[in-house]
């Protein structure tokens, strides 16, 4: 019988009359409510939780886009084989849409012969009416890079139209030289202008202006324009608001799981090409910045590759994390709060600072 009938069933039985609950039973059904509020709270703050309560996700990414929405659905490309990515509703709850390429694009196996079919740190943004995806081609520790395009009119794999075309390369660099052709980022100005920066180690990060019709280089023979430099950086990402340029960049060593340092910082400019500038008004140039997120946010280390997405009027920030320990230390893709000063710097704090 089922269960719900049992319960409705009458049961002919004396009446008992009431009694007051002893102590040891008050005792037993606070414990009891309390064991329950705690359960409640740590399922909150678990990896995939709401965005108050973590910034982890809960899937593994990194090195991710910045998210984009097109339609009801936001979608995030990350370092993989073949460009995977994610998609949510809602910004809490992601999985895995279609990857980019089945097949590795033929001009790769020519031009960086060592890479193993695994692409890093894309970055994407419409222009016009197609997505142009940026994606690295290298191989670890290897100055023989580089950045590739992909086109594609629509991000929804259920449309007809969907389809992603691989334009061939944009950038790249060979050993000897002076830079690193990954970790591309796109900016595209309020004048039409199409930014690209990029770069990795050695002398640091470039800025180069592309051209909005086919997304390659605007110029090829002109010179790149510097835009940051120090010791361990990588991971440019710009963003515009209220007349200034803000470059963020990654410091400090990746993918060493819960023992990777690195960390984002900040500077800003009126111009684009800088000089970038931080808070104490070192120059980025000069390896200066002001910390956005440091190396270890409660569970989480290590953020990296960030990135600002709107939502119902509120301004959320990206990145991932090296490790959570939630997960048992893999990396993790992060949505958090950004809020900004009266002076106009960022300020981004997890909701698993403390914890």
């Amino acid at each position: 019988m089922a269960i719900w009938a049992l319960l409705m069933k009458p049961i002919d039985t004396p009446a008992i009359p009431a009694r007051p609950l002893s102590r040891i039973a008050l005792l037993a059904v606070a414990a009891g409510l309390a064991g329950t509020s705690m359960a409640e709270e740590t399922a909150k703050a678990a990896p995939g939780g709401p965005l108050t309560s973590t910034a982890s996700r809960g899937v593994t990414a990194r090195d991710p886009s910045t998210i984009v929405r097109e339609g009801d659905t936001f979608w995030c490309f990350y370092t993989g084989r073949g460009t995977p990515s994610l998609q949510s509703e809602d910004l809490v709850t992601w999985k895995p849409g279609p990857r980019v390429f089945k097949e590795a694009p033929e001009w790769i196996a020519k031009e960086v012969p060592k890479n193993d079919g695994v692409y890093w740190a894309p970055d994407l943004l419409k222009v016009g009416g197609r997505y142009l995806l940026y994606y690295s081609v290298s191989s670890f520790g290897a100055m023989h890079s580089a950045i590739g395009l992909a086109t594609n009119p629509t991000l929804d794999p259920e449309s007809p139209d969907f389809r992603w075309t691989d334009q061939g390369p944009v950038v790249q660099s060979r050993d000897g030289g002076d830079f690193n052709a990954i970790d591309p980022s796109v900016f595209q100005d309020e004048d039409g202008k199409l930014w690209m920066s990029f770069g990795s180690q050695w002398s640091g990060l470039k800025l180069v202006e592309l051209d909005p019709e086919t997304g390659k280089l605007l110029k090829p023979d002109e010179a790149m324009v510097p835009i940051a430099a120090g010791q361990s950086i990588e991971a440019a990402w710009i963003y515009k608001r209220k007349g200034y340029y803000y470059l963020f960049l990654n410091r400090g060593n990746c993918c060493a799981g819960n023992k990777s340092t690195y960390h984002i910082k900040v500077g800003r400019s009126e111009d684009i090409k800088g000089p970038y500038v931080a808070q104490d008004e070192s120059l980025m140039i000069d390896g200066g910045g002001t910390m956005v997120l440091d190396i270890k946010i409660g569970t989480l280390t290590g953020p990296g590759h960030a990135g600002i997405v709107e939502k119902d009027g509120k301004s959320w920030f990206s990145c991932h994390f090296e490790a959570d320990e939630r997960m048992g230390g893999k990396a993790t893709l992060g949505v958090m709060p950004i809020e900004w000063t009266e002076e106009g710097w960022p300020k981004v704090t997890p909701p698993d600072a403390g914890k």
